[in-house]
Formats: structure tokens, C-alpha cells, sequence
């Protein structure tokens, strides 16, 4: 990797799940160097920071920021309010309706302070590993969504204003399979095993197996031909 390579910087949203995991390692790989944003955000549970944390030591960031946002003030997900964590639906019901685990707004506030970072940081290159195929119906994960908030982000910063700093929102997965992702992450040396999916673990962290994130995870490692690395509640891999 060439000096000017790695002198670029970058924001990388890490939320300790497997998409964000592989696009720290994209984004490595295309030669940035990485300041991953996590965020505590009132979230059901803390475990994902935990894996989050060793996801960023294991990468070699040069910074990791745990940023406090307590979206539980206003409630209205599953994954911020005591509402139930829908388990076992079928694809056709992943398809449908948007989901309770949907957090209102949540990519709007995240990307805007994965912004505020980046202009400090004298980048306009931001990352997040949202992905419009294998996933559960969120309005904030669509190209369409990740298109406009780019040219607001672009009218919004003072680099993007003067033009001397031109804000990408990169999405290296939006196009991407589960199992795309996987083998992706697997050629680049990711370790899965430091990941955490699902919405609802125990209070050891084991994963339920039975929530969207964990099936849509599930069928990505069978799909790929692999073994998912993680512990489950139960055994997935029987």
C-alpha cells in the first residue's frame, strides 16, 4: 500500500455485525485508513459494542469512537422499546411489511455524525455496509436513500460547499448477497467470529438463531458453503 493510499482517511460505521465488519475490511483493502463509528444508541442490548470493540482492535483502526445517542427516548422499535422481536418469519414476511426492528431514522443519524467526523478528518469518504438484497425491509438501507443523502450531505459541509471536499457515501454491499458478502469478507481474512447478528441474544451473547438478522446470517453461510464461526442459543449447524 502506497503512503498516499494510506493517508486517505475514512469513517467506517461499525455496528459489530458481519456487513459492517466486511466493509472495514473493503475499505482497508481499497486503501484508506479507518476511523470506525460506533454508537451506543439505547439498543436492546450492548453486546454488538463488546464485538464491535474487537472487530476494531483485530482491523488495526486508528480510531475507534463509541458515540452515545439514546434513541430509546423515543422508543418505537423493537430494538429500543420492550416490543418483541419478531422470530421465524418466512422470506415472504421479511418482504413485506417494514419490520418493528426498523429504528426510526436511525441511518439519517448515524451517516450525520459519521459526517461531522469525516469533515474534521479532512475527508468526504464515508462507508457504511448496508445492503439492498438480503436484508429485512428498511426504508434507510436503498440505494435510492443512500443517493440523496449523499447530494445533501454534499450542499450540507463546508468541503462539500467549496468543492474541496466532495462527500461519497460508499456502499460496497448494497448490490451484494449474503453469501456474496461472506465469501467476500472470507478472501479479505475476516474473522466472523468476533461478529454478532441478531437482535435478541442472551445475556451470554449467544444468538437466538431465530430473529430476521439471524436467519438472513444463516442462510448466507450455507448459501456460501461455510460453517457460521459464532454460537447460537441453539446448534445451527447440525
Amino acid at each position: 500500500m502506497s503512503e498516499t493510499a494510506a493517508a486517505k482517511n475514512a469513517v467506517v460505521l461499525l455496528s459489530g455485525g458481519l456487513d459492517s465488519t466486511t466493509t472495514v475490511a473493503i475499505a482497508q483493502a481499497a486503501g484508506f485508513t479507518v476511523h470506525a463509528l460506533s454508537f451506543r444508541y439505547g439498543q436492546r442490548h450492548s453486546f454488538e459494542l463488546h464485538c464491535a470493540q474487537r472487530i476494531a482492535e483485530a482491523a488495526g483502526v486508528a480510531r475507534h469512537v463509541i458515540l452515545d445517542l439514546d434513541l430509546s427516548q423515543f422508543g418505537g422499535s423493537a430494538l429500543t422499546a420492550d416490543i418483541p422481536v419478531p422470530k421465524d418469519r418466512n422470506q415472504a414476511e421479511m418482504e413485506g411489511a417494514i419490520p418493528v426492528t426498523y429504528v426510526p431514522a436511525r441511518n439519517t443519524v448515524f451517516l450525520s455524525c459519521a459526517l461531522g467526523w469525516a469533515e474534521t478528518l479532512n475527508t468526504g469518504d464515508i462507508f457504511i455496509g448496508v445492503n439492498a438484497v438480503d436484508y429485512s425491509g428498511y426504508p434507510d438501507c436503498r440505494p435510492a436513500y443512500m443517493q440523496a443523502f449523499q447530494r445533501m450531505a454534499n450542499l450540507a459541509t463546508k468541503g462539500g460547499v467549496e468543492g474541496k471536499l466532495p462527500v461519497t457515501i460508499h456502499t460496497p454491499l448494497i448490490d451484494l448477497t449474503k453469501a456474496e458478502i461472506i465469501r467476500r469478507g472470507v478472501e479479505l481474512g475476516v474473522d466472523y467470529g468476533l461478529t454478532v447478528s441478531c437482535y435478541d441474544p442472551d445475556a451470554l451473547g449467544r444468538a437466538c438463531g431465530h430473529c430476521d438478522a439471524c436467519q438472513l446470517r444463516l442462510r448466507g453461510f450455507r448459501e456460501a458453503g461455510l460453517k457460521d464461526p459464532i454460537i447460537y442459543q441453539e446448534d445451527q449447524n447440525r
